[in-house]
């Protein structure tokens, strides 16, 4: 990876803002610990037991400062690392690969802009993410190559912006999409309701369904559950979505309503999941 010194400052401010939008911050953050900034060591408790989170500072022993560009997008775009591993399906790789290639080398520029700080790799998850790992490369092997998000020619910039974040760094589907066996995202029934793959909760329709989405409510609630996390009932979001509406909030005002825009467009789906 390149040095800071050479780092264009705009790309590393685009990439800082897609990294809070992500949440990069949160997962590869040991806060309970007092640790560094995007130094790991947070343990995710996942389906496929604790999971500690990787150093994503430019440390060249212990983080990704020996990283080229390519290992980067390969990381991000399919899960694998360097040595050839495969990541567990906590992280949201598939997402990440429909980013523009700009959007890439502008994230890739800030996390080589933060200070190298060195922290050798707690101990690794159990025998049971041999599972996680598994799964994880045949659903890669199965999947179409990765691409980058296109604009649809036909809808206008609010709709495009706000399909690229829900498809990108807002990861909505990540949790509120159904998955078949492999973990492959069940596309007929995208953002229909589904289950967490971080803490393997359910996860609500968000589609506009009247019946079991989010077809009741207005703009104007979605736009504020995506900045206070308050439902219109008054109910406050937990867990997993606790943590995507802090990302949310970070965003500029017309990114979340964007996001908006686009939610409220969605083919409706029918499904048992509560809202």
């Amino acid at each position: 990876m390149q040095g800071a010194a050479a780092a264009d400052p705009d790309a590393v401010a685009r990439g800082a803002y897609l990294a809070a939008a992500a949440g990069c911050d949160q997962c590869h953050t040991d806060t309970a610990h007092h640790g560094a900034p995007f130094a790991g060591g947070r343990v995710l408790d996942t389906p496929y037991g604790a999971i500690p989170t990787p150093n994503i500072t430019p440390d060249k022993a212990t983080g990704i400062g020996a990283w080229s560009m390519a290992d980067f997008v390969r990381a991000m775009r399919w899960g694998i690392a360097p040595d050839d591993t495969h990541y567990l399906p906590v992280f949201p790789f598939p997402f990440y690969a429909r980013l523009s290639d700009g959007d890439l080398a502008d994230l890739q520029a800030f996390l080589d802009s933060r200070a190298p700080v060195s922290r050798p790799d707690p101990a690794g998850p159990g025998s049971i993410a041999l599972i996680g790992r598994t799964r994880a490369a045949i659903a890669v092997a199965l999947t179409a190559p990765a691409t980058p998000w296109r604009p649809d020619p036909h809808r206008d910039a609010v709709w495009n912006r706000g399909a690229y974040l829900v498809a990108t760094v807002g990861r909505c589907g990540d949790c509120h999409t159904a998955r078949d066996a492999l973990g492959r995202p069940e596309q007929d029934r995208r953002l229909g309701g589904g289950i967490s793959r971080l803490s393997g909760k359910k996860a609500p329709n968000i589609t506009p369904d009247h019946a079991t989405g989010i077809g009741d409510w207005s703009a104007a609630d979605i736009e504020h559950l995506l900045e206070t996390g308050e439902t219109p009932d008054f109910d406050l979001v937990g867990g997993d979505m606790a943590e995507i509406v802090h990302n949310m909030r970070r965003l500029t005002e017309a990114d979340r309503r964007a996001i908006v825009v686009y939610l409220k467009s969605v083919p409706a789906v029918s499904s048992p999941a509560k809202k």
